[in-house]
């Protein structure tokens, strides 16, 4: 058993991740200050004994007795990081900069949950690791993108300087249940205005491509990373290599949905990426073979049955 330190740990992601690690044997301090994260999503294992749940933001320090850590806290949607975006690169530097001296004090293995949008809109397809990215350092999107960026040095510049472990994961779009209802991405999004009969909302012409990872997947390759003995460090990408345009997407929710919603376009948002899709190549070869299991289809009608759950119960 291990006590695990989860940031983050009532958001969508990290309240699957504290999931998988109390049903593992582990004890999890699980901390969030509930800017997107509820309480909500891990409500169920608030009877667990090997379950804490602390009200924390992680741009201030924090003290407390782990052997392991995994650094989620920040908000990953534009409508949520640009609401503020000042705080969101606090979030991403001085959050990382407080797991980081954690860690250090504590000895403990430290995992940091980076974003695909460290590649910016890229020009090389798909995406590879060793690729420095293109990103827009003062437009909307850099508190998010230039922030994590920001985490990933700091992060590295800890492994060299303190020989701190770390686990570095560059994460592509993640959808499942546990998703805020109202965090402006597309499959939100397009599920509930599918379920609500309003019109579908593409930009542009829906050409723009994604990759689609179910969060069991994703959850199942942090875990497997952070096994790894101490020569893996990462940055590695996890997500679903399956490649998707918006609008094919948009069509497939409204098939599932039996929705007589309408498809309508907008103009592209400022540095909304063209193409995404990882290369996984690290992942298999690191991860034990890790690649994602659960089709785009699959998932879809796991994620629309909790989002129909939200709103004939008002949650949403």
């Amino acid at each position: 058993m291990k006590r695990i330190l989860v940031t983050g740990g009532a958001g969508f992601v990290g309240s699957h991740l504290c999931e998988r690690l109390i049903e593992a044997g582990h004890e999890v301090l699980c901390v969030d200050n509930y800017y997107t994260g509820s309480r909500r999503n891990v409500a169920h294992l608030l009877a667990n004994p090997n379950f804490e749940l602390l009200r924390h933001d992680v741009t201030f320090p924090l003290f407390a007795e782990v052997d392991e850590i995994y650094n989620l806290a920040c908000p990953a949607s534009p409508i949520h990081y640009q609401f503020d975006p000042v705080q969101t690169t606090k979030t991403s530097v001085h959050g990382a900069i407080n797991m980081l001296g954690l860690a250090k004090r504590r000895k403990a293995k430290i995992f940091q949950a980076s974003t695909s949008e460290v590649y910016g809109d890229p020009t090389i397809h798909p995406q590879v690791e060793e690729y420095w990215g293109n990103v827009n350092p003062i437009g909307i999107r850099s508190c998010y993108d230039e922030g994590k960026r920001c985490a990933e040095t700091l992060f590295f510049d800890y492994h060299r300087q303190h020989r701190l472990q770390i686990k570095v994961a560059r994460i592509f779009n993640t959808y499942g249940p546990r998703m805020h209802p109202n965090d402006g991405r597309v499959v939100s999004n397009f599920i509930m205005q599918a379920l609500r009969g309003e019109p579908i909302t593409l930009y542009g012409e829906g050409l723009q491509t994604r990759s689609f990872c179910y969060v069991d997947d994703l959850v199942e390759g942090f875990i497997r990373l952070m096994a790894t003995g101490d020569e893996v460090t990462g940055p590695i990408n996890l997500g679903n290599p399956g490649e998707f345009t918006i609008k094919a997407l948009a069509e497939m929710v409204v098939a599932q949905t039996g929705s007589a919603s309408k498809i309508t376009y907008q103009p592209l948002p400022s540095d909304d990426p063209k193409q995404r899709q990882p290369d996984i190549s690290k992942a298999r070869a690191l991860l034990d073979d890790w690649q994602p299991t659960i089709a785009l289809e699959q998932g879809l009608t796991r994620t629309i049955v909790y989002f129909d759950g939200l709103l004939k119960s008002g949650l949403a």
